[in-house]
């Protein structure tokens, strides 16, 4: 498991790739754009990145796919959460959650790049197991 300060470190370099993809393709596009922008940027730097993860439920001893998705997860440890929408609601929070939950996972991003300014669509959420 990472420390507090590697969580710290990973999910920062996520932020500040993040604010550089925006910057350059600005809010509007579709979710998809930006996550394959993010992907190469991490990528690019040497970060280790997977994208579009089947997250299987395990209910009653059995793993059953329910059509759950990481979009991206990052040096194994982050999971980031994409959004171009209008706003970021509690059920988009409650979703990642789950995500970390059910991967047993401490830190997720969820980043919505449909603002004027990233860092009003950054929300950091924490499985406290």
């Amino acid at each position: 498991m990472r420390s507090r300060d590697e969580l710290n470190e990973i999910s920062g370099k996520i932020i500040e790739f993040s604010i550089k993809v925006h910057k350059a393709l600005g809010p509007g596009m579709l979710e998809g754009a930006y996550e394959i922008c993010l992907m190469h940027e991490l990528a690019q730097h040497g970060h280790q990145v997977q994208s579009q993860l089947t997250l299987p439920i395990v209910y009653d001893g059995v793993r059953l796919d329910a059509g759950y998705r990481i979009d991206l997860l990052v040096e194994e440890c982050v999971i980031v959460e994409l959004k171009a929408i209008e706003r970021l609601m509690p059920v988009h929070e409650a979703q990642l959650l789950s995500y970390l939950r059910m991967s047993d996972l401490r830190l997720g991003l969820l980043i919505n790049f449909n603002v004027k300014l990233l860092r009003d669509g950054v929300r950091r959420v924490v499985n406290n197991f």
